[in-house]
């Protein structure tokens, strides 16, 4: 049954079917205390960052010598003073912009082009399927870590290069999944029948494939963030990622790893916070693959 609005303009309903499902996906998230507790936390974050010049304290690019490596809770550094006696509280606000840029934007560009090229050599299957995933098992073999250190290392030290060999390496394991769940979907009944019935490959991919794997996709790709949060902050302690004097909690942990001696409590305060949006990630991730009853 239509809709027809004031102007007489007549809008389809979403089928029931589709509401029931995702109506009972949110349903079991909002039961599930360590996703919802981890989707806040993680939004408090993500609100934090966007709002940071407004939220933050002080300038995080402000030095003072003369207060440099103050405790916790000195007066006017609630969080203390890094070894530059830069506003640490600022800094952590501010480089939760950066370090969830560079710890999420490779997963997503990871899950845009890993899923077309899965989608595709799972779809066609044969020689292509040979083809495209022996050079995917090429990168898979290597370890996530040592991939990412190396490509880094080759391409140089950057922003630009840290988000382009941390997208390299979530290629293949997406692009594996991908081709996985593909190669199961296009031997279904319906497939076949629109095959039969004429259609091109593009149009059965559009319509019929991609509402059928994505959602597998996109679970799985959600897990791969917290990885990518750690490999990111791991490249720029190495000095591969963020350039000093950016806030970037990777790069605050190698800054004053030598300051762990004299203020601890102040230079493990980025390695925290890299440790809770990483548990938080995944536990989110966790809930929405229970939520979605998906089975990687």
């Amino acid at each position: 049954m239509s809709l027809t609005l004031d102007g007489g303009q007549t809008v389809a309903p979403v089928p029931a079917a589709v509401q029931g499902y995702w109506g009972a996906v949110f349903g079991r998230l909002r039961r599930d205390p360590v996703a919802l507790v981890s989707g806040i936390v993680l939004l408090l974050i993500v609100l934090a960052a966007l709002f940071a010049p407004w939220l933050a304290p002080a300038n995080p690019f402000q030095t003072s010598m003369l207060n440099r490596l103050q405790p916790i809770g000195s007066p006017g550094y609630p969080l203390g003073s890094d070894e530059l006696g830069r506003d640490v509280l600022s800094r952590l606000i501010h480089g939760a912009r950066l370090s969830l840029l560079i710890g999420v934007m490779p997963v997503i560009n990871a899950f845009v082009i890993g899923s077309a090229i899965g989608i595709v050599a799972g779809f066609v299957g044969g020689k292509t399927n040979s083809v495209i995933m022996r050079v995917i098992d090429v990168f898979y073999a290597f370890p996530a870590v040592l991939l990412a250190v190396a490509l880094a290392g080759a391409l140089g030290a950057g922003l630009v290069n840290s988000l382009l060999s941390l997208t390299i390496v979530f290629i293949p394991p997406i692009a594996r999944v991908a081709e996985s769940v593909t190669t199961q979907v296009r031997s279904v009944d319906y497939i076949e029948a629109a095959r039969a019935s004429g259609a091109r490959s593009l149009t059965i991919i559009r319509r019929h494939v991609l509402g059928n794997v994505l959602g597998l996709i996109f679970v799985y790709a959600t897990s791969l963030i917290s990885v990518s949060m750690i490999l990111a902050s791991g490249l720029s302690f190495l000095g591969l990622g963020a350039r000093p004097p950016m806030p970037e909690w990777g790069l605050m942990l190698n800054t004053m790893r030598d300051a762990i001696y004299v203020n601890p409590w102040v230079a493990v305060l980025p390695g925290m916070m890299i440790f809770t949006v990483s548990i938080c990630f995944n536990m989110l991730s966790d809930g929405l693959r229970s939520a979605m009853d998906v089975k990687l």
